[in-house]
């Protein structure tokens, strides 16, 4: 039942909101946010659980998929879209499926979100095999496009896991690994875009950035992996050799020009090599600097 989740729960905390200032109401959203990491801190093993089972599917060469609907299923392709130029990942490797499709992204695609057939539909077309993961993410723990894309997952072998903002939740028994971060009633009752879906977004950070720095995609904590694809991020890879290496900002540049990827630049200053020898060594490390750096020592 609806009634009886703490995400459809009125807040006693907000009874009057509609009768609050700016100011008052601006207080009550902050000191509500605030709760949100307390309730991520309470669910961290099964957080750490999920990210190292996503990191082993992945190294072996699957993808990770996140599906869901609404405003859980916005984050999750929002989560998706940023790995390629935060990580320089393929497109492919990590997906948000959303029910509706992209025009849901944008706008409410009624009754998608109701059907499990159609998650099913969906990841038949992602080609979803027994390498991959795919995460549920719903804050009510039950939306049937999720569960029908789980249970599919399970079916073909895939890794499963899910994000969702109440106890004792449907997709939770759906799921190898499940993350309850239990949020509670939101400011405006029912409105789980906001309390619920800070949460999704914070553990959704933890899951992606974790994994690419466990696979390679940074030195130290600098985005070695990030694509340069405008004038502001060419001149950040220069400065990220920078600080890796502590050369000037000319020798950075130059190393940079040689090679064309911030990665080999490194190599190159902090082992001595040539770019050639810089490629070869990153290959035999599965792209990781630190240990081509390490292999060279």
């Amino acid at each position: 039942m609806m009634s009886k989740m703490s995400t459809e729960q009125r807040n006693p905390n907000s009874m009057n909101l509609d009768t609050l200032s700016v100011q008052e109401m601006t207080k009550l959203m902050n000191e509500e946010d605030a709760t949100v990491t307390t309730a991520i801190q309470q669910s961290m093993r099964p957080i750490n659980q999920l990210i190292e089972a996503v990191i082993e599917r992945m190294e072996k060469g699957g993808r990770l998929f996140y599906i869901g609907a609404g405003t859980s299923g916005r984050l999750g392709v929002l989560d998706a879209a940023e790995c390629v130029p935060t990580f320089g990942t393929s497109p492919e490797w990590v997906q948000g499926v959303i029910a509706g499709g992209k025009k849901a992204f944008v706008e409410a695609v009624e009754g998608a979100e109701d059907s499990e057939e159609l998650a099913v539909k969906d990841l038949k077309e992602k080609n979803l095999n027994e390498k991959d993961v795919v995460i549920g993410i719903a804050a009510s723990g039950r939306t049937p496009y999720v569960k029908g894309g789980l249970k599919y997952a399970k079916e073909v072998g895939a890794q499963t896991g899910s994000i969702s903002n109440n106890s004792n939740a449907a997709i939770s028994e759906l799921a190898n690994y499940s993350v309850e971060v239990v949020t509670g009633p939101e400011v405006l009752t029912g409105s789980t875009r906001l309390k619920a879906g800070t949460a999704q977004k914070l553990v959704l950070n933890m899951i992606s950035t974790i994994t690419m720095v466990k696979l390679g995609k940074a030195y130290e904590n600098l985005m070695v992996d990030v694509q340069a694809t405008n004038e502001k991020l060419v001149d950040r890879s220069k400065r990220i050799i920078m600080e890796a290496t502590g050369c000037t900002y000319e020798d950075a540049e130059q190393h940079y020009q040689q090679s064309g990827s911030v990665k080999a630049a490194i190599v190159q200053i902090l082992a001595g090599v040539s770019v050639e020898e810089a490629e070869a060594l990153l290959n035999k490390q599965e792209g990781r600097v630190r240990e081509a750096i390490r292999s060279q020592s």
